[in-house]
Formats: C-alpha cells, sequence, structure tokens
C-alpha cells in the first residue's frame, strides 16, 4: 500500500511525516511515567527552591522536596530538572529510601528520554525495574516497562515496545493501577498500528479512548485521538481521520500544550495534503511552524519542514519542497529518527522523478525503502506475532493452572465439607437427645414459673385493691376532716355575723331616724327668724351634719349586706356526698342566676352556649356546695357582661359559655364569658378572702374565696382562672375522676370548649 510505505507512526503521535508527535511522546510519556510524588504537594517552584535553600537537612522531605521542583521544571528546563533528579537519587541512596529512589530512576529515564540520550534513559529505566521487582512492587514494575516501551518507540523499535508493554501488563492488572493499565494498552495499540496491524490497532486504541475518558486523562484521550486519525489515515478514512486530529486539536489548546497544537496542525496539514488540498494544508503547516517558533521548539522542526514540503510539492512548487524536504531529512539524520528520514526520502524521490532527474531519485528510493524494512518489513512483523503468540500462551497457561488448582481446591474441599457433615450429623444426634432433656426441663420450670406467676399478681391485684381502699379511706377521712372544718368555720362566721347584725340594725335604724331629724330641724329653722350669719353658720353646720350621717347609713347598710352574705354562705348543708348529674347541676345553676340578674336588670339579655358531654359519670359530691360556686361564678360573669355592655352600647353581645368533659384524671367544668377580663395583678388576688375590684356597697368579696375553699378543699379538686383585660374571663372547675365511678379518658375540659 502507497500509504504504508511512506507513513509508520513513532509512539503516541509520530507519523511518518510528523515527527512533531515525538516530541509530543516526550511530553505526554513524562506525565505517563512519572507520577508526583505520594507527598509532595504541587507548589510553586520558587517556594521549593526557597525551602530547599533554608531547610537542608538530609531527609526524607527533601528527596520529596527534589522530585517536586524536577517535575515543575521538566517541561521548561530539562537540563536542571536533570541536576536535581540526580541528586534526589543519591540522598535516596544514602538514605536508603527505596520510594525516593524509584521515583528519581523514573524521572531520570524520562528526561534522558526527552533529552534524547536513549542509552542513559535506558539504562535508569532498567535500574528502575529492578528496584521494583527486589521490592515486589507490581505497581513501580508496571511503571517501569511502561517507560521501557515508551523508549522503544521514540527509537522507532515497536518489537522492544511491545515486548516491554505484555511484560509490564500482568504487573499493572496485579496492582489493580487503571491507569497504567491503560497506557501500556495503548502502547500495544500503537505498536500494531506501526507494524501495520490496524485491524487489531482500532479497537485497542478505541478502548484506551475511552478508558481515558473515564479516568479524565487527557494526555491519554490526545493520544489515542492521534494515534485513531493516523489509523484512519492509513485506511483512507479521511473524514473520521479529521475528525479525530480536530477533537484532539481542541482539547490541546484547552490544555495549553502548544507542543501538541503544533503535532495536531501538523496532522491536520498531512491530511488535507492527502485530500489535495494544498491551500489548507499549507495553512496548517505555517500555523505548526509558528507554535514551533513561538516555543522555540528545536524538536519538531522536521516534523513541520517535512509538513511544508508535501503542502509545496502538492501546489506545484517543487524547489520550496526540495529545501524543506532535504531539511527534514538532515534534521531526521542528526535526531536519528527513522521515520523522518523514511518520509523525506520518499517525498525527495518524488520530487525528482517529476523533474526526471532519476540519480538522486533513484538514490532516495534506495534510502526510503531501507527505512521500510526496518520499520515494517517481514522480520518485524514475525517478531511482533511471536510475541504477541507468546503472551497469549503464556496468558492461556496461567489460566488452565488457575483452573487446575482451583479444581484441585474444590476436591479438597469436598472432602472435608463430607468429613464435617459426618460429624455434623453424630453431633447433631447428641445436641437432639440434649435438647429433648433440655426442653423437658424448660416445660417444667415453665409450668412452675407460670403457677408462681398467677400466685404473685393475685398477691399484687390484693395488694393494689387493698392500697386503693385505703387512699380512698384517707380521701374520705380528709375531706370530712374539711367539711368539719367548713362546718365549723359556717357556725362560727354564723355566730359573729348574728351578733353583729343587731348593733348594724341599731346603727342603721338610728342613722335613718338621724336623717329625717335633720330635715324636720331644717324645716323648722326656716321658720325662725335668725341673722344671716346665724342662719348661714346653722345651715352649714346641718349640711355638715347631713353628709356625716349619710356616711354612716351608707357604711351601715353595706355592713349589714357583708353580715347577711355571710349569714348565707354559712347556712349549713347536708354535708353528705350524693350521686350528682354534673350536666344537669350546671345547666340549672347558670338559668337559675340568669333569671335572678334578669329580675334586677331586665334590660339585659346574652346568648349561651352550651358543650355538656353526654358521657359524663355520676359523681359523688356536695350538690349544695357546688351550686353555691357555680352562682357565684355566673353571677360575677353577668357583673362583667353587664359593665362592659354599659361602656360598648347595644354593639356589644355578651355571650356565656358552659362546658363540661371528662379527661384521664378529672371531670371538669369550663364557664367563660366575653366580658371586661381581668388584668393579671386582679388575676394573681382574685381568690383571696375580701378582695373584690367593684364599687365600694356592690361587693363583699367572699364568694370566690369561699368557692375556691369548697372546690379545693371540699371536693380535692382543681380550681383555675385564665384571662386578658377587655377580651374574656374563664374560670376551671376538675374535680378528681376517684369520685366518680366508671369513667373513661376524653379531651381536655377547654379544648373541647375552644373547639
Amino acid at each position: 500500500m502507497r500509504a504504508n510505505q511512506r507513513r509508520c507512526p513513532v509512539l503516541f503521535f509520530c507519523l511518518t511525516y510528523t515527527p512533531m508527535k515525538r516530541s509530543l511522546v516526550v511530553l505526554f510519556l513524562s506525565l505517563l511515567v512519572m507520577e508526583p510524588p505520594a507527598v509532595a504537594l504541587p507548589t510553586p517552584d520558587d517556594s521549593l527552591r526557597q525551602l530547599l535553600r533554608t531547610k537542608r537537612r538530609p531527609d526524607t522531605v527533601r528527596v520529596r522536596r527534589l522530585q517536586a521542583l524536577a517535575h515543575l521544571l521538566k517541561n521548561t528546563d530539562a537540563v536542571q530538572a536533570t541536576q536535581l533528579s540526580l541528586q534526589a537519587l543519591q540522598l535516596a541512596r544514602a538514605l536508603t529510601d527505596s520510594v525516593g529512589q524509584g521515583e528519581a530512576l523514573l524521572a531520570l529515564g524520562n528526561l534522558y528520554r526527552r533529552q534524547d540520550q536513549p542509552a542513559r534513559a535506558y539504562r535508569y529505566a532498567q535500574q528502575a525495574r529492578r528496584l521494583y521487582a527486589h521490592r515486589h512492587n507490581s505497581q513501580g514494575e508496571g511503571r517501569a516497562w511502561l517507560e521501557l516501551g515508551t523508549l522503544g518507540m521514540v527509537q522507532d523499535n515497536p518489537v522492544e515496545a511491545l515486548a516491554a508493554a505484555l511484560r509490564g501488563l500482568p504487573k499493572a492488572e496485579r496492582a489493580q493501577d487503571l491507569k497504567t493499565q491503560s497506557r501500556l494498552r495503548f502502547v500495544m495499540g500503537t505498536a500494531y498500528y506501526q507494524t501495520g496491524n490496524y485491524a487489531e490497532a482500532l479497537p485497542v486504541l478505541q478502548a484506551t479512548l475511552r478508558n481515558g475518558r473515564q479516568l479524565a486523562d487527557h494526555q491519554l484521550v490526545m493520544s489515542s485521538l492521534s494515534t485513531l486519525g493516523d489509523t484512519y489515515q492509513m485506511l483512507e478514512d479521511w473524514p473520521r481521520a479529521r475528525r479525530c486530529y480536530q477533537q484532539a486539536l481542541r482539547l490541546s489548546r484547552q490544555q495549553g500544550d502548544q507542543q501538541g497544537e503544533a503535532g495536531f496542525e501538523v496532522s491536520l496539514s498531512d491530511v488535507y495534503s492527502q485530500l489535495g488540498d494544498p491551500v489548507a494544508a499549507l495553512a496548517h503547516g505555517k500555523r505548526a511552524r509558528q507554535l514551533v517558533r513561538l516555543s522555540d521548539d528545536a524538536f519538531n522542526r522536521s516534523a513541520v519542514a517535512l509538513a511544508l514540503a508535501r503542502a509545496y510539492q502538492l501546489g506545484r512548487q517543487p524547489d520550496s519542497a526540495l529545501v524543506l524536504a532535504n531539511a527534514a531529512l538532515e534534521l531526521g539524520q542528526q535526531s536519528g529518527r527513522k521515520s523522518i528520514v523514511r518520509g523525506a526520502a520518499r517525498l525527495l524521490a518524488e520530487t525528482y522523478a517529476d523533474q526526471t532527474d532519476f540519480g538522486p531519485a533513484y538514490r532516495f528510493r534506495t534510502l526510503q525503502m531501507a527505512y521500510d524494512e526496518t520499520l515494517s518489513g517481514e522480520d518485524t512483523q514475525r517478531r511482533t506475532g511471536a510475541l504477541r503468540y507468546s503472551y497469549e500462551l503464556d496468558k492461556k497457561r496461567s489460566q488452565i493452572a488457575l483452573l487446575t488448582k482451583t479444581r484441585q481446591l474444590q476436591t479438597q474441599k469436598a472432602g472435608r465439607q463430607r468429613q464435617q457433615f459426618y460429624a455434623l450429623l453424630a453431633g447433631l444426634g447428641g445436641v437432639l437427645l440434649l435438647a429433648g432433656l433440655l426442653l423437658r426441663n424448660v416445660y417444667l420450670k415453665q409450668a412452675s414459673n407460670r403457677r408462681l406467676k398467677e400466685k404473685n399478681q393475685q398477691i399484687a391485684a390484693q395488694r393494689d385493691h387493698l392500697d386503693q381502699t385505703l387512699n380512698e379511706l384517707q380521701a374520705a377521712q380528709a375531706q370530712l376532716v374539711q367539711h368539719e372544718k367548713l362546718a365549723s368555720l359556717g357556725e362560727l362566721t354564723a355566730g359573729v355575723a348574728h351578733e353583729m347584725q343587731n348593733p348594724l340594725n341599731f346603727i342603721n335604724n338610728f342613722s335613718d331616724v338621724s336623717l329625717e331629724l335633720i330635715d324636720e330641724l331644717t324645716e323648722e329653722l326656716n321658720k325662725e327668724h335668725l341673722s344671716a350669719a346665724g342662719r348661714a353658720l346653722s345651715t352649714e353646720l346641718l349640711t355638715e351634719l347631713r353628709e356625716d350621717q349619710a356616711c354612716i347609713n351608707q357604711h351601715g347598710h353595706r355592713a349589714a349586706r357583708i353580715v347577711k352574705s355571710m349569714l348565707e354562705h354559712s347556712r349549713a348543708s347536708s354535708g353528705q356526698p350524693q350521686e350528682t348529674d354534673l350536666n344537669a347541676l350546671a345547666d340549672d345553676c347558670l338559668h337559675r342566676a340568669y333569671q335572678h340578674w334578669l329580675a334586677a336588670h331586665p334590660g339585659f339579655s346574652a346568648h349561651f352556649t352550651l358543650h355538656l358531654s353526654p358521657h359524663l359519670p355520676q359523681l359523688r359530691v356536695v350538690p349544695q356546695d357546688l351550686c353555691r360556686v357555680l352562682l357565684n361564678l355566673f353571677t360575677n360573669m353577668f357583673y362583667a357582661l353587664h359593665e362592659k355592655q354599659q361602656q360598648q352600647g347595644p354593639a356589644f353581645q355578651p355571650e356565656v359559655s358552659l362546658g363540661t368533659q371528662q379527661t384521664a384524671t378529672e371531670v371538669g367544668i369550663c364557664v367563660r364569658d366575653n366580658g371586661t377580663g381581668m388584668s393579671p395583678a386582679v388575676r394573681s388576688r382574685v381568690f383571696e378572702p375580701f378582695f373584690t375590684t367593684k364599687p365600694t356597697g356592690e361587693g363583699t368579696g367572699l364568694g370566690l374565696s369561699l368557692s375556691y375553699d369548697i372546690v379545693t378543699k371540699g371536693h380535692r379538686g382543681t380550681f383555675r382562672v385564665e384571662s386578658q383585660e377587655g377580651e374574656y374571663t374563664e374560670f376551671i372547675i376538675g374535680l378528681p375522676l376517684s369520685l366518680a365511678v366508671g369513667a373513661a379518658p376524653g379531651p381536655s375540659v377547654r379544648a373541647t370548649i375552644a373547639a
């Protein structure tokens, strides 16, 4: 094939007419083989130089710093990077730092290869391989074989490159180093391409392209795209070749890789030359030359010269083509690059033949054929085929040995399992016998435990019943004592009230008579002839006397009302708890209090809302006492509603809400109004004796105090108030559920009424 005669790839980027890509091989493999030291972070070179000057302690940290600085300088100052790596190697050997030695040896192999010193590069790469093999470091050994394979490709020795890749791949697989595995397979694919085995090269290179994208390895992606483009170009699939080069060119621009960008420009120039488009070929070639000049890239000048020579030959400018082809030939011979020499020799032979100058044409064709034989001759094909066969045979032998060993292990395992099974059967029989005995003992023990548990439950039930009876007796005793105290207090109050009633009656009667006498005296004095001064004095004295008597009369009548209230509250009740319907009692008291209030205030009206639970149990309470409590509450609420109605006028609608409900611990009564409400100071004193907010003469301050005692002390309940000034007042009475029989828990009283 014509294309096969004039082109031969070099590792990663090298094409027959694009030796520029060999510089990209050096750049890529410096990243591919040279991993940064594990502990050295990417520090700017000036900071590393400062640390190396100030921190001179000969330890492993200094080794890592030297290697990190060499890694930063390898693309800009390879000579200094080499010196730093030699220092790192010397110090690592003095410290017996095997990690530092391996990294330094790999770095030196990479740097010497980039400087076209293959002998030294090979020596250091071999030393790294032997070191890692001695340390049984599969990952490092795989990387060392990768460097040796790269060196073989750079020297246009695909046989050596393939041999190194096939030896390094098992090491990388054992270490599970995916990156090194992918790059070694790329070396194999490139070796297949170099030897003209494009059918085998395509699937390998496509797989490495996928792996590079998955691993985010941009250098591997660019290299795979480049060699795939070369393969498609050899197969004369120009659209795919051009697409691969264009993708790689975009990626190299994104990475800021000027050498890679120049190499892909050369590849595109070659594609357009094959398509017969000298204008596009020349444009890409000039762009590549500009990039080489900007980066002072002497390594890739031969590739650019060859690409421009082909473009000029296609454009029928033989003089320019001869000059550039001779320059490319000379540069290729100086650097020992066989592919450049072969491509330049073919171009010169074709150009001289077109000019009918057959002497030089024959000489350059002979040179080309010699290089064709070294790169893709039968011996090379045979050797690479033998390597692939040997690799596949070793792989099959390893698989067979593994299967044989696995079968032996399975046989031994099956024998052991049979023995274990028989022993298990024997042991299982003994276990079943023992389990039977244990089950019998467990059954007997459980039967005994059940009987014991039943006895304990009976004892606990009797104890709980006795405790409940004792608590009820103690509660009844405390209630009786409280009733006795209330009865004694009532008798005492009644006695005091009776004793105070007679003197108060005399005071009130005499104050009434005195007021009548003052009126008569005033009339009589008005009939008498008195001087102006005497009449004025007598009038003033009579006025003061009438005011004093009026005050005495007013306070006497107020004292009489207090005494009357005390007598009413001290009226003796049965004092005996009775089973009472709380709903009926509360409803009856509400209507009685409302009718009594209407008798004194005919124009008053209120709206009632009832939330009476239909499932309340019968309570054992003193109904007379609870009725007094409820009457007091309703009377105070009607007073507050009347006061608010007087303030706001007909627009205000008085409302009273009455609710009953059973909770988990008590039976409650909730009474709420939308009257004047209470301030926090009033709410804190509302249950104090003789405390009232009503005007003088309208309240005694005893109702809520006595009601609180009846609920909390007489019935062991709770009595609380909640209010917001100007909005509402809510009284909540809670009677213990122990006063009821068959109580069931329910929601709270207040929550039900609020709903």
